[in-house]
């Protein structure tokens, strides 16, 4: 691996995280990038935003060497090979998971460097830089272990078999020989406003090897045999990573402002929940067998909604907050010059209508499939369809939350026709109160409005609005969510104009027109694993399964995916790994095997 300027290519990233917090360990060994104490909250280490001044933990050979990489089977316990003249080590890295029947670190990181061959002499350097630099790191020493704090975070490192711990200007550093057979531990337990906990080595090890049996049982319950099981798998434990298990909230990525294009100003915060990947989420997760996680993600977004209802923000913060207030760090230098780093999400203030068909459709999923809605929730979604009804002629900013004046998207109305459609079904079984009468005409007064004014008789495509004579990839998931026919002459004429217009081989932009930012920006994989899964739902399977055979490929060596790619140099771009980007994978690969069993 080269780093250009001291910032290692997204692709070469891997993810940690233990259900709080998540990390991004480098193929060199280098973790680059921790919030403390939350997936949410500002860096310990966050070099993938500033190589200069952002904190990490390196850990590598002091010689030459290769890596090669994977996750132990079935979990998100992460293996690293380095490979030298002198020898060969494996380094194993893991957020572990907190020991209820002993006191242990509530958030722990464990690095064991196991020598399996010849002799390797290993440097390491722990540098942790809190809040993003906007505190001085205090360090010390407590009983003999390197200790750094700022304000009410604090992280403490065990060592053993790693040498002497230099410290210096905050920052501590050692060598040691990592001989065959020989096996040397770091322990860094992180702290927020709470007593910080000293391990032991074996109980460090222990909680090291059931995180990596916990891993292995929970994976192995996923319900798909078909022949992308293990990037379905793959998908599933890095979407359970990004699972907040404190509230059952799941964030679209674990990162901040990695760029949509290198140099751009296209950088976002995406460790929030939107409510508008709801439906796919609980699709994902009960089409696989994981029906405790969509019951908890489905009951997060309920009640964390309720704070807005019956209109809905399109994303809230793990905890169900609605402070998401954007703000640019404009003292960091941004991944590889991209600025500005921003965090926080403006676009929590924007209207998006199209959220309200993804609730509506993932309340219909819950109750036909999971669990029973209870009658005082019947009642809030069902104000919630009567906002719909009332509002649905708006304005909005889409599905792409652009930052351009709002308009009529058509993606937006058609999803408000699916949020009537599903309502009225609910109504039907007595999931909530009945006012189809007004859902229907509203319904099908959103249909003619989307037929008249959003369809291209020239184009064989709707269009992204009236006023926007352009495509869309969004359009797809009028295919996807029922809006038009399987297989119809709208539902093909839509797939023919992404083909046509959006695709660059394998790969699909979201759009080519503006959007109210400047910069370039790659090409959207969520949108490519769209079009397989629609043309799954088309009867097009050859066609779906040559599409997702060329996409699974385009996965970095751990099996992860981004949110972008550059067409030409297939270079990941955006927040890593994207959360929408796996679930439309699995759920292209579901709706593949299911087109295949199909008469």
């Amino acid at each position: 691996m080269q780093r250009i300027d001291g910032y290692a290519p997204i692709r070469d990233y891997a993810l940690i995280g233990d259900g709080r917090t998540c990390a991004l360990v480098a193929r060199d060994g280098a973790i680059d990038w921790l919030p403390l104490p939350d997936v949410d909250s500002e860096g310990v280490f966050w070099r993938i935003v500033d190589a200069e001044r952002g904190g990490a933990f390196e850990l590598q050979p002091e010689e030459p060497f290769e890596t090669t990489r994977c996750y132990q089977s079935g979990s998100n316990v992460l293996e690293t090979t380095f490979r030298t003249a002198s020898g060969t080590v494996r380094v194993t890295d893991a957020l572990v998971l907190t020991d209820t029947s002993t006191l242990a670190p509530m958030r722990e990181l464990v690095r064991k460097v196991e020598g399996l061959s010849g002799a390797v002499r290993m440097r390491w350097r722990l540098a942790p830089r809190f809040e993003f630099g906007r505190r001085e790191t205090k360090t010390g020493r407590r009983e003999g272990r390197y200790f750094a704090c700022a304000g009410a975070n604090g992280v403490l490192l065990s060592t053993w078999d790693t040498g002497d711990v230099d410290v210096e200007d905050g920052t501590a550093s050692g060598s040691f020989d990592a001989p065959a057979g020989s096996e040397a531990l770091f322990d860094l337990p992180l702290t927020h406003r709470e007593p910080i906990v000293t391990p032991g080595r074996r109980g460090a090890e222990e909680r090291l090897d059931r995180t990596g049996r916990f891993w292995l049982e929970w994976s192995s319950r996923t319900q798909y045999d078909g022949p992308w099981r293990d990037a379905v798998v793959r998908s599933v434990l890095a979407l359970k990573l990004l699972c907040f298990a404190p509230s059952g909230a799941i964030v679209a990525a674990p990162t901040a402002s990695l760029p949509e294009w290198i140099g751009g100003g296209r950088n976002w915060d995406y460790r929030y929940s939107w409510v508008r990947d709801a439906s796919w989420t609980l699709d994902a997760l009960i089409r696989l067998g994981y029906e405790d996680e969509a019951e908890a993600y489905f009951w997060w977004f309920m009640h964390a909604s309720r704070r807005t209802q019956p209109r809905v923000q399109i994303l809230y913060g793990v905890d169900g907050s609605t402070r998401t207030s954007e703000q640019d760090l404009n003292e960091l230098d941004g991944y590889r010059g991209s600025r500005p780093v921003r965090v926080g999400n403006g676009a929590a203030d924007q209207v998006q209508l199209d959220v309200y068909g993804s609730i509506l459709e993932a309340v219909s999923l819950y109750a036909k499939r999971v669990g029973r809605v209870d009658g005082t929730t019947g009642k809030a979604i069902a104000k919630i369809a009567d906002y719909v009804a009332k509002h649905w002629r708006d304005t909005d900013s889409g599905i792409w939350e652009v930052r351009s004046r709002e308009t009529h998207f058509i993606q937006s109305k058609a999803l408000c026709w699916v949020a009537l459609d599903r309502a009225c079904e609910l109504a039907e079984s007595g999931v909530i109160p009945d006012r189809s009468d007004r859902w229907r005409t509203e319904a099908e007064a959103i249909r003619e409005f989307v037929d008249e004014k959003g369809w291209d008789t020239e184009r064989g495509s709707y269009v992204r609005a009236p006023d926007l004579r352009e495509l869309d990839a969004s359009l797809l998931t009028l295919n996807l969510l029922g809006y038009d026919e399987p297989g119809g002459e709208r539902f093909n004429g839509v797939i023919e104009a992404v083909k046509r217009e959006l695709a660059v081989g394998p790969l699909v932009y979201r759009y080519r027109g503006e959007d109210g930012v400047a910069g370039k920006e790659g090409a959207f994989l969520t949108c490519s694993f769209w079009l397989a899964e629609a043309l799954a739902r088309a009867k097009r399977v050859d066609e779906a399964s040559e599409l997702m055979g060329e996409l699974v490929a385009l996965a970095n060596d751990v099996g992860l995916l981004a949110e972008e790619m550059d067409p030409e140099t297939r270079e990941f771009l955006g927040n890593f790994p994207q959360g929408l980007t796996h679930l439309a994978l699995v759920n292209a690969a579901v709706a593949i095997e299911d087109a295949r069993r199909e008469p």
